[in-house]
Order: C-alpha cells, then sequence, then structure tokens
C-alpha cells in the first residue's frame, strides 16, 4: 500500500459516522436543487416550442431576419444601414430587374442633372418600394460619378417584418424630414413620394392617379437648401404588384396581433403565400421632368404635383404595352 493510499484511509477512519451521512444529505439536497432549477429553466422553452409565446417568437424572427449578415463593425455599412458591399453583390439582380424583366424606359433623361445632389419627386405605387429601388438604379447609371439616391420609405412599409433593416442595405431611409436634411448634409441625392401613405395603400382602381402631397416639409427641406429639384413621373409599378385591397380576414387574425398595419391582397398573394409577393413582370417608363426653381413652397409643390401628373400621363402614352 502507498503512502497516498493509507493518507486516504486513515482519512476516512478519522471521519465520523454521522458526518459522513451529513455529507451525503447534503450531496443529495444540492443534486435535488440542480435538478428543479433545471426544470424551472426549460419549462418557459417548452412552452414557446408548444406556440404558447408565438407573438415574442415572431417578433425574434423579425430581429434576427432583419440583421441577417450584418455586423455592427463592417465599415462598409454607412450611418443609415447601407450596405456598399451587399449593394455591389446585388447589382446583377437589380441590372436583370431593370434591363430585363421590367425594360425599364427611360425617358427624358437629359433633364437629370450630371451629378447630385438631386431631389427626385416621383409618384408611388405598391407596397415594396421596388420604384423606389429602380428609379435611385436609374439615376445612378446616369450620373457621372454612379452615386447612388437614397430612397424615402413611408412608416407604414417599414413597419412590415423585416423591412426596415433590408431596405436600409440597399439604399431605403425612413422618410422624415430630419433623415432628408441628414442625407442632403452628406452630398446624398435622395427620391422623395410626397404622396405619403396614400401612395402606399391605393387600389388598382385608383392606379396611375396622383394624389396631393400629403407633407411639404421635405420640399421646403430642399428649397433652403438650393437643392435641384426634378419631377419624374413611373409607370409600370402599379401592374408589378397590383393592391385589390385587404385580406381583411388575416388582417383581423394575424396583422393585428403582429403589428402588421396592412396586409395587402394581389392576384398572387395570399393565394401563393410568400411566392405571392414576387412582382410580376410589367413593362415600366420611367420620365424625367425639367428641373423646378423658384417660388414659394406652395408654387413649387403645385408645379411639382402637376409636373408628375403630366409625366404619368406621357408614359402611358408612351408604353407599347402593359406586359410585352
Amino acid at each position: 500500500m502507498t503512502r497516498r493510499d493509507e493518507s486516504r484511509e486513515g482519512s476516512t477512519r478519522a471521519l465520523p459516522r454521522d458526518a459522513v451521512q451529513r455529507l451525503r444529505n447534503a450531496a443529495n439536497g444540492l443534486v435535488g436543487e440542480i435538478r428543479t432549477q433545471q426544470r424551472r429553466t426549460l419549462q418557459p422553452q417548452r412552452e414557446a416550442e408548444s406556440g404558447g409565446d408565438w407573438k415574442s417568437l415572431f417578433d425574434e424572427l423579425r430581429t434576427r431576419i432583419g440583421t441577417l449578415g450584418m455586423t455592427e463593425s463592417d465599415p462598409q455599412v454607412d450611418d443609415f444601414g447601407l450596405q456598399a458591399d451587399f449593394v455591389e453583390r446585388l447589382l446583377p439582380l437589380l441590372d436583370f430587374l431593370f434591363d430585363r424583366y421590367w425594360r425599364v424606359e427611360l425617358r427624358a433623361d437629359w433633364n437629370l442633372p450630371s451629378r447630385g445632389p438631386v431631389l427626385l419627386v416621383a409618384n408611388r405605387a405598391g407596397v415594396l418600394p421596388w420604384d423606389g429601388m429602380m428609379l435611385s438604379h436609374a439615376a445612378s447609371r446616369l450620373f457621372d460619378d454612379n452615386a447612388r439616391p437614397r430612397f424615402l420609405v413611408e412608416d407604414e412599409v417599414l413597419r412590415l417584418p423585416f423591412a426596415q433593416a433590408q431596405f436600409a442595405r440597399v439604399g431605403g431611409v425612413r422618410a422624415s424630414t430630419e433623415n432628408f436634411n441628414d442625407l442632403a448634409g452628406q452630398g446624398h441625392s435622395v427620391v422623395h413620394f410626397p404622396e405619403g401613405a396614400r401612395g402606399v395603400l391605393h387600389s388598382f382602381r385608383e392606379r396611375y392617379r396622383v394624389g396631393s402631397f400629403e407633407s411639404l416639409d421635405v420640399i421646403e427641406a430642399a428649397l433652403e437648401r438650393g437643392m435641384r429639384i426634378v419631377p419624374v413621373g413611373v409607370v409600370g409599378a402599379e401592374e408589378a404588384v397590383p393592391r385589390l385591397g385587404d385580406a381583411r380576414v388575416l388582417s383581423r387574425l394575424v396583422a393585428r396581433e403582429i403589428d402588421i398595419p396592412i396586409l395587402p391582397m394581389t392576384p398572387t398573394f395570399p393565394l401563393l403565400g410568400p411566392l405571392g409577393l414576387l412582382p410580376l413582370p410589367s413593362r415600366w417608363v420611367i420620365t424625367f421632368g425639367e428641373p423646378v426653381e423658384g417660388g414659394t413652397v406652395a408654387e413649387v409643390a403645385d408645379t411639382l404635383h402637376d409636373g408628375v401628373k403630366g409625366l404619368v400621363e406621357q408614359g402611358l402614352d408612351a408604353r407599347s404595352s402593359t406586359w410585352l
């Protein structure tokens, strides 16, 4: 027997029998406490797995997907969330949508200054801002420095699941005067849809009826900065995502519970599920008007409204076919 074994044996013999029993009782009590704590920890997880807290799960999913592929330390993410490397990887898709899927025709593009900053004022169509992305893409092709304008997005759209972070990655910014001033102060051109929520929510029966401008704050801020303002008419976005109405039954059951303000109904959604959100291959025409200069805010707004309305009508007349 070694000295270590002798030492252990001696230590064991030195312990009274009642002390050993107390140690065993204490160890058993500790094991029981650990098992109880584990059951308490696992209980919320089991409730979530059974669907008891599905709204919290949805919110977490929205957050995770909304920030998918984004990192806080990425040096190519600017103050508004645009990821330059992501846009670069997305260019083939944007080119495909522009040139082949929607076959966008640009008209009177000589009216667009060769470089920014410029405020582009256009008509709005559809819930998802495909028109903002395509107009921004068109301007970036035309600018000498290929700078990509940022497009302002309505609150009603940004509250959709996964929307805000993903649109920010490609240049979407929440529509507000403060954000516009920050963008313009950094030398960015901006795409603005002054119809506001009406432009998002109008039905297909009201397509290409340019509504009144809800707010003139951005236009006023652009005038104060001496920024060039160009009216633009966009034709094609209305047919790409034709809004027939709202899925009211789904809205009552789902949308309000998970804080979705609008759940549009199109010919393919919700019939085809998520696939129904894909836009249709309509033919687009984007027409640039002459820059508007001088006058009061109200006068400039009226001139822009009439200009956008007239450019939309020109685009409809120039389009050979809606689909072909």
